[in-house]
């Protein structure tokens, strides 16, 4: 592999018998890779704290705790989820590799190993932990971005924080897979990511915003999605963001889109974002109680902005969510400022 010893990917064999942790320390180190041991499930543990890994090798049949227990606790950790795990079975044990592959596991290598097998798996799964870290950090500079975005404003308080939690149990509502909820969730994150390109004087003023203003406040959702673009991960979040602010009869912006080209994800966050700003206190507005945010925003359905078949679902996950009663609005309350996300 010829790395520099700082640069040696990290492997760690869990095995707690020594003659098969050895067999697979020489293999591995004559690959060029650093070679750490454990002899337990515990030890294994233990060992992650301390060092930063690149992949691990698991025996399954340990005592006190089993390979499968070690790779649950280690992909339920934030901070080793990514780490690969080579599973170490018997030859054609299926029941192993079910279990292994429903905990976390990452591939299988039987006993006594194959060289050729082993070097290629092992090369394989670090490149792409590599791959995924660099992308993880992408990511997290991205959700920094935004969060450094919505401290601009003290007036959203925790909004992003808030609109996470509605997606998600609004997108299970609706049946959405795991993939389009976790779309949702980054979404509620990154959609107003792109105000970093937009000035205070313009993103803070409390009056009505001129022309001049509303022009420049809408190239907020361009920004964000040029910013979150080059992200393969974020290929299903970039429409929440440029989308969110388009109307079902075709007034919203950035391209006038009409009823359902419309993307469905970007649809369904619109409809959460509103509500959480409709139920929240802003400069130009107070808090409405949540039976008249969802009056006001029938009357904005009826006016032709969002689905109707779409809020109806949304109405009934909220009513069904805290028990809401209707009551009257009145015409006053049903004014929505220019600032507001419709």
């Amino acid at each position: 592999m010829n790395c520099p010893d700082s640069d040696k990917p990290k492997v760690l064999v869990v095995d707690d018998h020594p003659s098969s942790r050895m067999t697979a320390i020489a293999l591995l180190a004559v690959e060029g890779y650093e070679v750490l041991e454990a002899d337990s499930g515990s030890a294994a543990l233990n060992r992650v704290v301390e060092v930063n890994l690149d992949l691990i090798l698991l025996d399954v049949m340990m005592p006190e705790m089993d390979g499968f227990e070690v790779c649950r606790r280690l992909k339920q950790n934030e901070q080793t989820r990514l780490i690969p795990i080579v599973f170490i079975t018997a030859l054609n044990d299926r029941r192993a590799r079910l279990r292994g592959i429903e905990v976390g596991g990452d591939d299988f290598l039987t006993k006594p190993f194959d060289q050729l097998e082993l070097s290629a798996r092992v090369k394989s799964l670090i490149q792409q932990k590599r791959l995924n870290e660099d992308l993880d950090h992408a990511s997290q500079v991205l959700f920094s971005i935004a969060r450094a975005v919505e401290s601009r404003d003290p007036n959203t308080g925790d909004h992003c924080e808030r609109l996470v939690a509605q997606a998600q149990a609004f997108g299970e509502f609706l049946s959405l897979s795991r993939h389009e909820i976790r779309d949702l969730r980054w979404g509620s994150y990154l959609h107003d990511i792109g105000k970093v390109g937009i000035p205070d004087a313009v993103l803070l003023k409390t009056e009505k915003l001129s022309p001049e203003d509303w022009t420049l406040m809408q190239q907020h959702v361009l920004i964000g999605e040029r910013i979150c673009q080059p992200l393969r991960t974020m290929q299903g979040v970039t429409p929440i963001i440029r989308h969110h602010h388009e109307r079902w009869d075709g007034s919203g912006y950035p391209d006038g889109l009409v009823g359902d080209d419309i993307p469905y994800l970007a649809q369904v966050f619109q409809l959460v974002d509103i509500f959480d700003a409709l139920t929240h206190s802003r400069p130009y507005k107070p808090a409405f109680p949540k039976a008249k945010a969802l009056q006001i925003m029938h009357a904005e359905t009826a006016r032709g902005w969002r689905n109707p078949e779409l809020m109806q679902l949304f109405s009934h996950f909220i009513l069904n969510l805290s028990g809401v009663e209707n009551s009257e609005v009145t015409t006053s309350e049903l004014f929505v400022h220019p600032g507001l996300p419709i």
